[in-house]
């Protein structure tokens, strides 16, 4: 089972276990190093702009809540 990445919590990690959407997405998502099998740390939750930031092979990376909601974790 699988729940979506941004209901994490601040501070927490999880691995990334898939990218939804579109092709186009889901291959800009990948350059910025969003891989399946990746470890993923939730930074903080931005509440102007609905924005989640999250740290992913050591960059900090912003997308907006529905982005998020595309990539999921093993639960």
């Amino acid at each position: 089972m699988t729940r979506a990445l941004h209901h994490l919590r601040p501070g927490e990690r999880a691995t990334l276990a898939e990218i939804g959407g579109e092709r186009s997405f889901r291959r800009r998502l990948m350059e910025l190093g969003f891989l399946p099998g990746t470890p993923v740390r939730l930074v903080r939750r931005i509440d102007i702009g609905d924005l989640v930031e999250f740290e992913v092979r050591g960059a900090h990376i912003s997308l907006r809540g529905s982005e998020a909601g595309a990539l999921s974790f093993q639960a």
